[in-house]
């Protein structure tokens, strides 16, 4: 298994982990998060350094992923998703075993497909997404860059999703919408 670093140690890395854990793809090496928490554990893995140790491990890890949850605005995970890329990392985009991609989709690096969500034909997913626990995604759906879709959140056929979205728990869309840039869906909302 290659060895990869994750970047954030909230309550999402937690869920993230178990998601790399149960692909059995990636051997978790350790993560990076607050200097308060450097030594800290995160479930089973330690916290081994903060953003600014990144340059130095790059000469020691060649994989990365940003595990910070996204609240409203995207700005942290963005940064943090930048720094990877100027340092070269690999970031790849990890999908659930207990997830469903069609085989007509398209996954995006840096990108996670949390257990049980749905990705269905046609659709398109940006990079440094979350497709979270139970989302679903239907046909020819274009989800930009750094958005959010929450757990069991329902995103119709052909929706457009701009860059940089929060789309909350058990949202649903109606089918064929474009969803404005840094918009931000509350939970249970019905998109028009």
């Amino acid at each position: 298994m290659k060895n990869i670093i994750l970047i954030g140690g909230g309550g999402h890395c937690k869920s993230c982990i178990d998601v790399i854990e149960q692909q059995g793809t990636y051997e978790i090496a350790g993560i990076i998060d607050n200097p308060s928490e450097v030594g800290q554990k995160v479930l089973d893995y330690t916290v081994i350094g903060t953003d600014k140790d990144l340059q130095s491990l790059r000469e020691e890890f060649d994989y990365a992923f940003v595990t910070i949850g996204q609240l409203r605005a995207a700005d942290l995970k963005i940064k943090l998703y930048n720094i990877l890329i100027e340092l070269d990392f690999n970031i790849p985009f990890i999908v659930s075993p207990l997830a469903y991609v069609s085989k007509y989709a398209q996954i995006s690096q840096g990108t996670i497909v949390m257990h049980n969500a749905i990705v269905n034909a046609g659709a398109s997913v940006g990079e440094n997404c979350t497709i979270n626990t139970n989302a679903l995604i239907e046909h020819d759906v274009i989800i930009g860059d750094h958005c959010h879709i929450s757990t069991g959140a329902t995103i119709n056929g052909g929706v457009v999703v701009s860059n940089e979205c929060f789309i909350g728990s058990l949202a649903t869309t109606k089918q064929y919408i474009k969803i404005p840039k840094k918009s931000f869906i509350k939970a249970g909302s019905i998109v028009k």
